[in-house]
């Protein structure tokens, strides 16, 4: 593999279709889709300054570097990416990207990052901003620190260990999704989701987890969440907290502490169908 070393690089497609290249302290400005359809490519060390870096790329490997606030949309239809201790400043960086490995990456606005992508590992992750994760599939995620709403919004197939989440709405329209030891802060969680399970997760939401088929919780904390459950579907819900108050569910088991209040006001659901049980309810 050739080296290049220290040189900056500027003009629209200024290493277009490279392959078999380890580019090292570099820079990459003034000019767009610099790395466009490459290959087999090494980055380390290296600043892109300028739209669309990385464009319908395959096997490339990025390390220590930074993508600039200009640095706008800067990878799309890439595959086989590894990233590792990387700085990004712009919106839309990941999309329709497959097969990767995305690590030790802090994104400062990361608005519509991370849309439409497959077979996608994340780990240590901090990011920034609303939509992230939109229609993805075949995700695993590992300590993601996200601050934003909408998060992983139509997406299949999601894995979540160790994670924190401030952000409503958050996996709405969702299909297998599991989400061990991880905090989830925010308003509508999970709405309109089928096969969802939460294990030794703490969640705060106001009116959250409504309109889901198949919710699984065991060991969970539900703090400052009211109407919890409403249209919900085969519930098997293990909470060790207090529930505020929980609002027609359809059919399952609910197990708590207490329910402060306990809404069943639609005539419409058989009662029956659901199961609550705590030590101690009022209604």
């Amino acid at each position: 593999m050739k080296e290049i070393n220290q040189q900056v690089f500027e003009g629209e497609r200024a290493q277009f279709k490279a392959h078999d290249l380890h580019f090292q302290n570099c820079t990459f400005q003034n000019g767009e889709s610099p790395l466009k359809h490459s290959h087999d490519v090494t980055v380390d060390h290296n600043i892109f300054k300028w739209k669309y870096p990385l464009w319908y790329s395959d096997n490339v490997q990025v390390t220590n570097s930074t993508l600039k606030n200009g640095a706008h949309a800067g990878i799309w239809y890439t595959k086989h990416l590894t990233m590792d201790n990387v700085m990004i400043e712009d919106t839309k960086t990941f999309r329709h990207i497959s097969d990767s490995k995305l690590s030790n990456i802090t994104i400062s606005n990361a608005g519509e990052t991370l849309w439409w992508c497959q077979n996608v590992k994340l780990d240590h992750i901090t990011a920034t901003g609303d939509y992230f994760g939109k229609n993805c599939e075949n995700i695993t995620v590992d300590h993601l620190k996200l601050s934003g709403n909408y998060a992983f919004d139509g997406s299949k197939n999601i894995e979540v260990h160790n994670s924190t989440f401030e952000t409503h709405d958050a996996f709405w329209n969702c299909e297998n999704v599991t989400v061990y030891d991880s905090t989830l802060i925010g308003e509508y969680l999970a709405w309109n989701t089928k096969h969802i399970r939460f294990v030794n997760c703490w969640i705060e939401s106001d009116q959250g987890l409504c309109y889901v088929d198949d919710l699984q919780m065991e060991n969970c904390s539900l703090i400052n969440t009211d109407l919890a459950f409403e249209y919900c579907s085969n519930i098997n819900a293990q909470i060790v907290t207090k529930i505020d108050s929980v609002k027609n569910p359809i059919s399952g088991v609910i197990s708590a502490p207490a329910i402060g209040e306990l809404i069943q006001d639609d005539p419409e659901i058989d009662k029956a169908a659901c199961q609550i049980n705590v030590r101690k309810a009022t209604a």
